[in-house]
């Protein structure tokens, strides 16, 4: 099972989840109560732009993510290893009984305030780049720092990485990437750059909050952003969600580490299916499904069962 992360918002959804499973329902009950505000309002009519903004999406994603999660459960279905795309490790964490939903949902709303504070509005951003293997985009971001920061954020796909650090040392590095032959690169509509040094203010207030949740070692092992190994113990669960703030996630490596691992079939759960494209760019062999309403849930039923 894998955990998708922020950008994989829309409003409305998780709205046909609610409806349709009581026990979908408790986990938005659950958010609502444990931030003290409506999220679910804001999850399932909007405003957009107040969806968007990182503090709402990080607990918005998340709360979709573990209500699909647990239809899922309800259902009899059980997962071999969990992973989760930087936001979706935290869901990774609650669904592996490692963390307190509660908890997790309090603590990715701080996550989100102090990634947007960690660096003033403007001078930070994030680019995806495609068609470009990860040496040349690390070269073009070498080239392109000067006195600022750019660096690989995101590993996604063999020819897609996403670039994080200064806008203007972005910028440099999309035009090298462009020149080294990248069929596309896009600027992303991203509030801060995450995964990169830049976000070291975002770490350190949140090492301290996290340090003061209770973890618990996980009942099935995760694949780690930034290890791409699977990992169990709470001590080095906690080690993992500090480090992943500042840290590319490796998100290529984790797959075909679960491959490895003799996964044959990877189920997204939440909103989306970003990440199931992702797998399918890294291994054409596995079988992928998603999870974010009754239809795909009756669908992803049907091909396990086959299985």
């Amino acid at each position: 099972m894998i955990f998708p992360g922020q950008g994989s918002q829309t409003v409305g959804m998780g709205l046909l989840l609610n409806r349709t499973f009581p026990e979908s329902r408790e986990v938005f009950q659950a958010a609502d109560a444990a931030l003290g505000e409506p999220l679910s309002r804001l999850i399932f009519a909007g405003p957009e732009q107040e969806l968007t903004l990182t503090a709402n999406t990080q607990p918005a994603v998340m709360t979709v993510s573990i209500a699909a999660w647990q239809a899922l459960r309800r259902r009899g279905i059980a997962a071999d290893f969990l992973a989760g795309h930087s936001l979706g490790e935290y869901t990774a964490l609650v669904a592996a009984g490692s963390m307190n939903f509660a908890d997790a949902v309090r603590l990715v709303r701080l996550r989100g305030s102090y990634m947007q504070q960690a660096l003033p509005a403007g001078e930070g951003a994030m680019a995806a780049v495609m068609g470009l293997d990860l040496e040349q985009v690390r070269q073009a971001c070498n080239e392109s720092a000067g006195a600022d920061v750019v660096s690989a954020a995101n590993m996604n796909s063999p020819d897609q990485t996403v670039i994080a650090g200064h806008a203007r040392a972005v910028g440099r590095a999309a035009d090298a990437c462009r020149r080294r032959g990248a069929k596309r690169v896009v600027m992303l509509p991203v509030s801060a750059p995450f995964h990169c040094s830049l976000m070291e203010p975002a770490r350190a207030r949140l090492e301290r909050d996290i340090g003061r949740v209770d973890l618990r070692e996980a009942q099935i092992p995760i694949i780690t952003n930034s290890g791409a190994q699977p990992v169990r113990s709470a001590a080095e669960l906690r080690e993992a969600l500090v480090r992943q703030v500042t840290s590319p996630v490796q998100w290529v490596e984790s797959v075909r580490r679960l491959v490895s691992e003799g996964v044959d079939t990877f189920v997204e759960v939440g909103p989306g299916r970003v990440l199931s494209g992702l797998v399918r760019r890294i291994d054409r062999t596995v079988r992928v499904a998603n999870v974010e309403d009754p239809d795909s849930l009756a669908q992803t039923l049907s091909l396990l069962k086959a299985a």
